[in-house]
């Protein structure tokens, strides 16, 4: 049975993180900041519902907790889900480069050593989303942690990137490398840059307030 690091408690989670062993990795770690990013907005929201100044949005305090806390909840699984990739991935880079089947076994653990990392992408993009409302309707003294949440979600969509990448590359001029890359390069382009408008308007509210 394959160990959960979903389960491991954060100083575990680091120091593992920080050895020899090849899991977890860069994934794991991109998860990770990811399903932070995705806490932060749920915070964000548990906080701000139920107060009267924000009633008119409770409805949609309620759905964005519902949907921060899916995320949260799918973004720490893609760490199991990750290591899972690698040992298949590992053993097939192992294989002799004449074997008969080499080039099909390496074309399939690797495209499926992409998934994770490509669903962890997609998972910190709908979180830059989240937290572009959220930032719109929670309470004004949960800002930080709309914007603290947005710099974890654009760390993680990119370290994500880099892992879809890294296996990617090993598959030269093959069709489904390809198109992930281009899903992948589209996910940047388009949240990247709005995580980093939501952490730098908070960052600029902030300092405003703060210098009067």
């Amino acid at each position: 049975m394959s160990e959960k690091w979903m389960l491991h408690s954060c100083a575990d989670f680091v120091e593992k993180l920080a050895s020899k062993d090849p899991v977890p990795g860069g994934g794991g770690a991109a998860a990770l900041m990811g399903a932070l990013g995705a806490a932060l907005c749920e915070m964000a929201g548990n906080l701000t519902v139920g107060k009267k100044k924000y009633a008119a949005y409770e409805d949609d305090l309620r759905r964005m907790i519902t949907e921060a806390d899916d995320l949260r909840r799918r973004l720490l699984e893609l760490i199991d889900e990750d290591a899972r990739a690698f040992a298949p991935l590992s053993k097939a880079y192992s294989l002799p480069k004449d074997s008969p089947d080499y080039e099909d076994t390496l074309r399939l653990v690797t495209i499926n050593a992409c998934k994770a990392p490509y669903e962890m992408m997609e998972s910190c993009a709908k979180a830059v989303a989240l937290l572009e409302e959220m930032q719109e309707k929670c309470s004004a003294l949960l800002l930080s942690d709309v914007g603290c949440g947005a710099i974890a979600a654009k760390a993680a969509l990119e370290a994500a990137a880099m892992n879809v990448f890294i296996n990617t590359r090993s598959l030269p001029g093959n069709g489904e490398a390809l198109l992930l890359e281009r899903k992948a390069e589209a996910l940047l382009s388009e949240y990247m840059p709005r995580a980093r408008k939501i952490a730098d308007s908070v960052m600029e509210s902030l300092r405003r307030k703060n210098n009067g």
